[in-house]
């Protein structure tokens, strides 16, 4: 399975058990200190024993209790199933949020989607009831009767900002969902380049840093729409990276002010940016992020004086890691973007010349060998995701450019696309809506 549904469902208290909304995250149970009634949902269920296992195999007509203490688990649903089939799970140590759950509908609908999605839940306290209603619509939560949202997954619209063309600039290009990028759009707030961007909020983004050296940043609305300065926390700095974790909240790290530095500031689901975290790894500057395994990230290549090629995996928790030993072409001004719902892809970027190579990350974050460059060598792009499942590398340069390339749902690379928009380089993307 990939896609993520649970983390782009969002229970709200709407009652005991509360609604599906539409913006990230399970958010609310029970309420403290109190448990579901299943009398009305779940009759007749028949409880099993405390499951503290990494997985387990679920049988219509049975409650089971999930201790994730130790442990995610993956809960693999009947691959057959009947109308009427009800199953419940509860959170039996309230640590649903530390370790969560991931259920596999093994071929079968959930809420009227494939199991191509990945269905996650990770409130503490929930307790989730599902009913299995027809081939159609297959398994849907009926804990409560106002749920109503399909799941969806990942973003589709993507912008690229700011950059220089000779000058520092903040002019921005929206990307569709099929890929295709628009004109230019008047720049808002202090034009820059050397600056990074990620998501955050499950459909929103943020610019930050850049050349200054400066740490202002500026949000983006899940339709596109860049907001004035805020004013910048943290160190400021130049030729940072920035990627999602956690499903809806971001990480800066790294760059450059007048020496080589690794600290990093998380970004809240709300895109508040945090003072900075001590450094971990490998001080290095015009490095290249991205997210994978739904909400992890990773931090790649970069420059410390000679070029690298080393790694730093990013926690669900936005916990940086020590230094991966690097896979792949050692080199700088790369960039990097999600794709296929859970993987990555660091492309582009300078060597001892201007390079295409790419290197595709699992969904465990491991990085692969390189793989043959595709369209024209250039460093100092940007990259995000579109049309949930895709990704666009985009403008750079040996020299100016706005050629963009687009990536497959399965991480291939395609031929130039003719420029749209003012050539430049040294800017940053992301994903929102």
């Amino acid at each position: 399975m990939s896609g993520i549904i649970g983390s782009k469902l969002n229970v709200r208290g709407s009652g005991p058990i509360g609604k599906l909304g539409t913006d990230g995250q399970v958010l609310t149970s029970a309420g403290a200190g109190k448990s579901i009634a299943y009398e009305d949902i779940a009759g007749g269920i028949s409880w099993q024993s405390v499951e503290t296992g990494s997985t387990m195999t679920a049988v219509a007509g049975n409650g089971y209790p999930i201790d994730t203490s130790s442990n995610t688990c993956t809960i693999t649903l009947p691959a057959s199933a009947s109308v009427g089939d009800t199953l419940v799970f509860s959170d039996y140590a309230r640590n649903w949020a530390t370790n969560k759950i991931i259920i596999d509908s093994n071929g079968l609908n959930y809420q009227g989607e494939d199991d191509t999605y990945t269905v996650e839940y990770s409130t503490d306290g929930l307790s989730l009831a599902i009913t299995y209603m027809d081939a159609t619509q297959g398994w849907i939560p009926t804990t409560d009767d106002d749920v109503t949202d399909a799941p969806v997954r990942g973003n589709s619209e993507g912008i690229f900002g700011y950059g220089d063309d000779g000058s520092d600039t903040g002019v921005t290009n929206l990307v569709s969902n099929v890929g295709v990028v628009a004109s230019d759009v008047t720049g808002v707030g202090t034009a820059r380049a050397g600056l990074t961007a990620c998501e955050y909020g499950g459909d929103k983004g943020i610019f930050g840093f850049g050349s200054g050296p400066t740490a202002v940043t500026n949000l983006v609305s899940d339709a596109g729409v860049v907001s004035t300065d805020v004013t910048g926390v943290g160190t400021g700095r130049r030729f940072p990276a920035a990627c999602e974790y956690g499903g809806d909240k971001g990480i800066f790290g790294f760059g450059y002010t007048d020496t080589y530095v690794g600290m990093t500031n998380l970004v809240s689901n709300a895109g508040v940016v945090a003072t900075d975290v001590t450094a971990v790894g490998t001080v290095r500057e015009m490095l290249a992020a991205c997210e994978y395994g739904n909400d992890k990230g990773i931090f790649g290549y970069g420059y410390d004086g000679s070029n690298q090629s080393l790694t730093n995996l990013v926690s669900n928790a936005g916990v940086v890691a020590t230094d991966t030993t690097g896979v792949g072409s050692a080199r700088r001004y790369s960039a990097a973007c999600s794709y296929g719902y859970d993987k990555g892809i660091f492309g582009y970027g300078y060597t001892d010349t201007y390079v295409s190579m790419t290197n595709l990350v699992s969904n465990a974050g491991v990085v692969a060998t390189d793989v043959t460059g595709v369209g024209l060598d250039r460093a100092k792009k940007a990259a995000c995701e579109y049309g949930q499942d895709k990704g666009i590398f985009g403008f750079g340069g040996d020299t100016l450019t706005g050629v963009t390339n687009l990536v497959s749902n399965a991480g291939v690379v395609a031929s130039d696309v003719a420029a749209v928009g003012t050539a430049r380089l040294s800017l940053a993307a992301c994903s929102f809506n």
